[in-house]
């Protein structure tokens, strides 16, 4: 693959931090989208079925709230299992556009929709989607603008650039537009840390395959065997921290930088907020949504949001 200046930039700059970090996105090579895909599919992980099972029960209702001729704008395109369920169901849609950086992953994935619903008019976007884009013309004029953004990925985002990308969806929904989230709640932390530390071991193969990812693709050279899975649940801050954690005092590059990491010392690679229902109400507020309706589960472990802008 070919790999940019900027890409390799972004990630001496996080290792040069205090704490190291790498960003979340390089989890998803090949490797590690199948292992994510595997994740779902764990006892332990509530999140995906959960929020299925949420969509699954309101679809009516989440329908009538949507509305006819909409165009659907979706903030990063993954396996689309949720995206489904909406197009299964909005049988009036002037338009399906999926947004990711990705452009080879997310035309794979616009075709497969295109496939699947041959009468939706698929839009995919090339974009980072934490910055504000231009829209494509559908061959229908929409009536409103939905954004929709599943799976509680807005808990990968620290509390300020949150806050900034609810200000992105909310420019792209335009007036009298909303957004369609999913969220995860603050709930038992046993519940949360045992999402993240999976008796098969499958999310710490999945963390230990971003170096993997990085020696391969970025010119790192990490000792994987020498790295350990951690994940932690902060009750305080209401967020799961997903780290790598060094086994012994050793040196690493990319390229050609090289870093010095001692025994026990950590490199974030991902944050996971969860929410109170009042918490998530007033950070949306914050960038200028309204929250309408709320749809959880019978325990309350996950929420679907419909957010509208005035």
């Amino acid at each position: 693959m070919a790999v940019s200046n900027a890409e390799i930039s972004e990630i001496v700059d996080g290792l040069s931090a205090d704490p190291k970090q790498i960003s979340p996105k390089y989890f998803y090579d090949e490797r590690g989208s199948r292992l994510f895909d595997d994740i779902t599919q764990l006892p332990e992980y509530y999140l995906t079925n959960t929020e299925l099972g949420i969509m699954r029960d309101n679809i009516v209702e989440i329908v009538a709230m949507v509305g006819k001729q909409a165009s659907l704008i979706e903030f990063g395109s993954g396996s689309s299992l949720k995206t489904r369920i909406l197009l299964e169901h909005l049988s009036e849609l002037a338009a399906y556009v999926p947004v990711d950086i990705s452009r080879e992953h997310l035309h794979a994935s616009a075709q497969q929709i295109r496939d699947r619903f041959p009468h939706v008019d698929v839009l995919p976007v090339v974009a980072d989607f934490t910055q504000t884009f231009a829209l494509p013309k559908p061959m229908v004029m929409p009536v409103r603008n939905i954004v929709y953004f599943p799976g509680s990925t807005i808990g990968n985002f620290e509390h300020d650039v949150a806050i900034e990308l609810l200000r992105v969806m909310y420019q792209e929904a335009g007036k009298g537009g909303a957004l369609l989230i999913g969220v995860d709640l603050q709930k038992d932390p046993d519940i949360i840390e045992n999402a993240y530390n999976d008796s098969a071991g499958v999310t710490a193969e999945f963390n230990l395959n971003m170096l993997q990812h990085l020696n391969r693709d970025y010119g790192a050279s990490f000792d994987v065997d020498e790295f350990a899975h951690s994940a932690n649940y902060d009750e305080n801050k209401g967020r799961v921290v997903l780290e790598l954690v060094s086994q012994t005092d050793q040196t690493f590059a990319v390229g050609d930088t090289a870093f010095d990491i001692a025994d026990g010392e950590a490199i974030l690679t991902e944050y996971s907020h969860k929410y109170t229902l009042d918490g998530f109400a007033a950070m949306a507020g914050t960038a200028g949504f309204s929250v309408e309706k709320v749809w959880t589960d019978a325990e309350q472990l996950f929420s679907v949001q419909f957010l509208t802008r005035p």
